[in-house]
């Protein structure tokens, strides 16, 4: 059971802004007082590079760093040599699609859906562009969900790379994942997992998944911005080239040649994001504290009681109705939805609308942009009471003229 007046204690923001509704949490979530600490620690106490200086600060701060990882690693199932540390997710898989040009070939096939974020699928289609390998695109159901079966139809011999999202950021879908990796590999492909959205949510297992690589952001599971986790099967990593180069990735430099260091080193070129790892550590920490249980039933109460009180409204549309995560996505008829988000501002209620970094899913559901709202541990009924009577307020003013 969540306390949300216990819960808001650990979040500073509502100090400082009491009257917040803050309902955008699959953009970005709320930082938790225990990243924020942690975050201060290093930068007051430490400010140290990681496994260069021989002295006692860099041995701490090094300690601390690869104790992040180590962290991490349990936090997926993983083990400790296939955690590497990037910005985000976006940069996590921009890694894998460049490395990825060193191996594709032409009329190779990369398989993708329309429900990908940008980061998702942009990165695979200038790989594609480059090694004149072909993107190909599940199909989808009526309701915007992918299937086994539909993989299925768009699977074959020349399939070698299958990048796909766990959970839709607009759709708020869940991807039947393990089928589809299973299916992947019999056929000789990898598959590369966006879990941005599915990681502040529910418990991710990459060995029960079995999948290749993996990655998620901190900002989304009440860590720092700038921080994230790319995993990949240890001998994928390491048959890799590496996308970056400079300091500590290297192992021997000669004039005309160099040799790395393994993963995860040879991923993690200069200076790392040190404290971000560090605070990324501290949202484990507070994740597992909370449960995934506690966090899943609180938010899809909050979701349906959302959905219940938006039917009322009339001229909605909602494209969500059986979402598996708790974003709702939806429309005001006649309304633009960048108008009506405004107008939600003036009552300190933070909802995102716009095609959320998601085009195609604008263009499958036939509209220019939508309204999304996404709750966390933090939100509670009130929150969405005074959802309702904002949309209702602004529903009112925007159709009286």
């Amino acid at each position: 059971m969540i306390d949300v007046k216990q819960i808001r204690q650990d979040f500073p923001i509502y100090e400082n802004q009491p009257k917040l509704t803050y309902l955008d949490s699959a953009a970005s979530s709320l930082k938790v007082k225990p990243v924020i600490d942690v975050l201060d620690h290093y930068y007051q106490s430490l400010g140290v590079n990681v496994h260069r200086g021989a002295y006692d600060l860099a041995y701490e701060a090094t300690r601390l760093y690869e104790a992040a990882r180590v962290n991490a690693a349990k936090f997926i199932n993983a083990n400790n040599d296939e955690i590497i540390f990037t910005r985000g997710t976006t940069s996590s898989l921009n890694m894998i699609a460049y490395a990825y040009r060193e191996v594709l070939e032409e009329n190779d096939e990369i398989i993708t859906t329309e429900l990908e974020h940008h980061s998702s699928i942009l990165p695979w289609m200038a790989t594609a562009k480059k090694t004149k390998a072909n993107l190909v695109y599940i199909p989808l159901t009526d309701e915007g969900r992918i299937t086994v079966d539909n993989f299925k139809k768009v699977l074959t011999k020349n399939t070698k790379v299958v990048a796909i999202t766990y959970v839709s950021n607009v759709m708020g879908y869940l991807t039947p994942i393990e089928e589809i990796i299973e299916l992947a590999h019999k056929n000789g492909a990898i598959v590369i997992l966006d879990a941005a959205q599915a990681v502040p949510h529910m418990q991710v297992d990459v060995k029960k998944l079995d999948v290749d690589f993996l990655a998620f952001s901190g900002h989304k599971m009440f860590g720092p911005s700038g921080v994230g986790v790319l995993f990949g099967k240890s001998q994928l990593l390491n048959m890799l080239e590496p996308v970056e180069f400079g300091g500590e990735m290297a192992d021997q430099v000669f004039k005309d040649h160099a040799t790395y260091k393994e993963a995860p080193l040879k991923f993690e070129a200069g200076t790392p994001v040190i404290s971000g790892a560090l605070g990324l550590s501290a949202a484990i920490d507070y994740i597992k504290k909370i449960g995934y249980d506690n966090i899943h039933e609180h938010t899809m109460n909050l979701r349906k009681y959302t959905i219940e009180q938006l039917e009322k409204i009339e001229g909605i549309t909602i494209y969500n109705k059986n979402a598996d995560i708790s974003t709702i996505t939806f429309n005001i008829d006649d309304v633009h939805p960048h108008d009506i988000a405004t107008m939600l501002d003036q009552y300190q209620v933070s909802v995102r609308a716009g095609h959320h970094c998601a085009q195609l899913v604008s263009r499958f559901l036939g509209v220019n942009s939508t309204l999304r709202v996404s709750f966390h541990i933090y939100n509670d009924i009130q929150d969405c009471d005074v959802l309702i009577s904002s949309i209702k307020a602004a529903k009112d003013f925007f159709l009286s003229f």
